[in-house]
């Protein structure tokens, strides 16, 4: 009988790990090179899809599965994901723009192995309150908004700006927990 061999999570993310730990997924840990900008025009459902994909391709692990996954955060009518904020008044214009308003959190995963790809998208929509400047101010002096898509963390402070989601809380975190370990439960991953 052939071992199998422990999953990849192809991302540097605490927040993913902590999430595949939580459902007692066996995994190592490979975060390869990716440059993360949007094409010209891409919506944010297809960058995802996208990143998901290159970022499991960007750890060459032979024999292993991999994933990836990819957050974006998007509002209707928008062409373009919100993306991470570079700096506190870039995440200052991102909360801004998200106060008082619904948007979407998208999570792309992607199964990669040496011979099959497979990629999913779970869509969160959240319902965020209307926020006074000083309270956006106040979470901002946290540092939690740093490498997060659309500048906040659901799973903080910031959990008090949102009024409710609909979908998968696991998704807006940053993995949608439950149709991951499906995938991995039929590749024999986790029983």
């Amino acid at each position: 009988m052939l071992a199998v061999l422990p999953l990849v999570l192809a991302s540097a993310s605490p927040r993913r790990a902590e999430l595949l730990r939580s459902a007692g997924v066996p995994f190592v840990q490979c975060a390869g090179e990716c440059d993360e900008t949007a094409h010209a025009g891409e919506h944010p459902i297809k960058l995802a899809r996208r990143l998901a994909e290159t970022k499991a391709r960007a750890c060459p692990m032979p024999g292993h599965l991999r994933l990836g996954a990819d957050t974006v955060v998007w509002l209707d009518g928008s062409a373009a994901a919100m993306g991470k904020p570079c700096g506190r008044d870039h995440a200052l214009s991102l909360l801004q723009a998200l106060s008082g308003r619904m948007h979407h959190v998208t999570t792309a995963w992607a199964l990669v192995d040496d011979r099959n790809v497979e990629i999913h998208e779970v869509t969160t929509r959240v319902f965020m309150r209307s926020l006074a400047r000083g309270e956006i101010e106040r979470y901002l002096a946290t540092d939690e908004w740093r490498d997060k898509a659309g500048g906040y963390g659901i799973q903080g402070a910031a959990a008090g700006f949102v009024t409710h989601i609909e979908g998968s809380y696991t998704n807006v975190v940053g993995l949608p927990l439950s149709e991951v370990v499906v995938r991995l439960r039929g590749r024999g991953v986790v029983t």
